[in-house]
C-alpha cells in the first residue's frame, strides 16, 4: 500500500486566531494558494490515488477540498486524522478503506511526523505545512502489530510549488 501523508497548509496561528475553538483555525489566504499551486503539482506529476481521508479540523478539510478538486476526486473525513493520530489510529484507519491501495491521509503536526517515524523504524521526520510524504507499507499493513513501512519520498512545500519556502 501507498499512503501519502499530506499535513495540511499554512493556517492562522493559534495566537492570531480569534475563535475559541481551534478545531475551527482556518488555512490563511496564503496557504490556500500555496495549496493550490501544491495540487496543481501533484495533478501534474500524474498522482494517483484512490481515497482521500481528511482530519475534520477546518485547516485540514480546506487543505484535502483543494487537493481533491485538482485531481477530481472526493474526500472523506474521519476522527481518527484528528490530533492524536498515531500508528494504532492508522491500522484502524487502514481497516476502514481496505480495499484502497493508495491512499492520502491528511493532517496535523506532530502526529505524522511521529507516525511515520514509527512506521519506518525510527529516526527523525519533520513535516512542514504543505509538505508531502510517501511510505509503502508491506500487505499486513491492517495488523498494527505488523505495520511497517519504508519512506520512499519527502517533498517540502516549496518542492510542491508553494511559495511558503519551507
Amino acid at each position: 500500500m501507498k499512503l501519502y501523508f499530506l499535513r495540511h497548509g499554512i493556517a492562522y496561528e493559534r495566537e492570531a486566531w480569534q475563535g475559541e475553538n481551534d478545531e475551527l483555525r482556518p488555512l490563511t489566504d496564503e496557504g490556500v494558494e500555496d495549496m493550490k499551486r501544491e495540487a496543481r503539482t501533484l495533478r501534474n506529476m500524474g498522482l494517483k490515488l484512490d481515497t482521500i481521508v481528511t482530519s475534520p479540523l477546518v485547516r485540514a478539510r480546506q487543505t484535502a477540498k483543494i487537493v481533491a478538486k485538482k485531481l477530481e476526486m472526493d474526500v472523506q473525513e474521519d476522527v481518527l486524522l484528528k490530533p492524536g493520530f498515531d500508528v494504532e489510529a492508522l491500522g484502524a484507519l487502514l481497516a476502514r478503506h481496505s480495499a484502497a491501495r493508495r491512499l492520502m491521509l491528511v493532517g496535523h503536526e506532530p502526529d505524522f511526523s511521529r507516525t511515520i517515524a514509527q512506521l519506518i523504524g525510527g529516526g527523525t521526520v519533520a513535516m512542514a505545512k504543505g509538505g508531502l510524504a510517501r511510505v509503502d507499507t508491506d500487505d499486513d499493513a491492517a495488523d498494527n502489530r505488523l505495520l511497517r513501512g519504508t519512506l520512499i519520498w519527502l517533498l517540502t512545500p516549496k518542492l510542491l510549488g508553494a511559495n511558503n519556502g519551507h
